[in-house]
């Protein structure tokens, strides 16, 4: 059976220590290019999706060659305002 030490407690102390610093360090130097590389992958991601998008769009407005078909589908619809009642303007009297 192994008994604790205070030598044994100063030589784990130093070792987190150092694995701190060795950690920050190479987070410094390749945590930028792995930001870089992520940012990219989301443009491109970005760019394929716009793509497709108006791809599709395309498709969906050109039927034939001759005749377009505009869809109006998602254009807003004025909204009626409900009457409640008629407005009345109080006067404070002193």
């Amino acid at each position: 059976m192994q008994e604790a030490s205070f030598s044994g407690l100063i030589k784990a102390i130093c070792y987190m220590v150092a694995f701190y610093y060795i950690f920050k360090f190479l987070a410094r130097i390749f945590l930028p290019v792995l930001v870089k590389k992520a940012v990219e992958k989301a443009g491109e991601n970005f760019q394929r999706q716009q793509q497709y998008s108006q791809t599709d769009s395309w498709q969906k407005t050109r039927t034939n060659n001759d005749e377009i078909i505009i869809d109006t589908t998602n254009a807003k619809k004025p909204r009626e305002t409900k009457k409640v009642g008629d407005y009345v303007d109080y006067e404070e009297i002193d």
